[in-house]
């Protein structure tokens, strides 16, 4: 059974549909006048729309969001946690193609969504370098901190990376103590491990 919206179930004279067709990033209102709801997200007292449908009001709970047109694409907010692989590791930045988001694992995220994970969200000690951190093709698990430039944070001792490859066998590796090593050659490598590591998905 598909699960009700918040818009629905409501009487018709406290719910209003617009026939305003928006598009994601359009402003549709205001934190001071309505709390936000499906279809929309809270940036600076500004809501938006994060899918393309029309707006539509709940006059009498003062909510306000978007109702789809059509089949609504997998929309990244503030809070979720996501999957994704290492691209790339940078001086301040980890890039991460992302897979899917924890709860939707067969939705998927469709086309090539790159976030980013600052070298001050990695984790609550001070990183020196992130290369000691992360490493090219690291499975990674973390949680969006912002959906509109997809900023994502792995402080939570859960989170970070779950799978890490050797790179000279390109085998799993395990966990050994607060290092990971290579089964085959023994190599010893440092990452941001997550208490989860070799678990649950893989």
């Amino acid at each position: 059974m598909a699960e009700e919206s918040e818009f629905e179930g409501d009487k018709e004279d406290n719910q209003r549909r617009g026939t305003r067709t928006v598009l994601p990033g359009d402003l549709i209102g205001i934190s001071e006048e309505y709390t936000t709801g499906e279809g929309a997200y809270d940036e600076k007292g500004n809501i938006y729309a994060t899918v393309v449908g029309t707006v539509v009001e709940d006059r009498k709970r003062r909510v306000i969001g978007v109702k789809p047109l059509g089949t609504a694409p997998t929309v990244i907010k503030r809070g979720d946690v996501v999957y994704g692989t290492v691209s790339a590791v940078k001086n301040s930045i980890v890039l991460v193609d992302l897979a899917f988001i924890e709860g939707q694992e067969k939705r998927g995220i469709p086309g090539e969504t790159q976030a980013a994970i600052h070298i001050s969200n990695v984790k609550k000690s001070y990183v020196s370098e992130l290369k000691n951190e992360f490493g090219y093709y690291d499975i990674v698990k973390g949680r969006v901190i912002d959906p509109v430039t997809l900023r994502l944070d792995t402080t939570d001792p859960r989170h970070g990376v779950i799978k890490a490859f050797c790179p000279k066998c390109k085998v799993g590796m395990r966990r050994k103590n607060r290092v990971l090593e290579c089964p085959q050659c023994k190599r010893i490598e440092s990452r941001k491990i997550s208490t989860e590591y070799g678990k649950g998905l893989l």
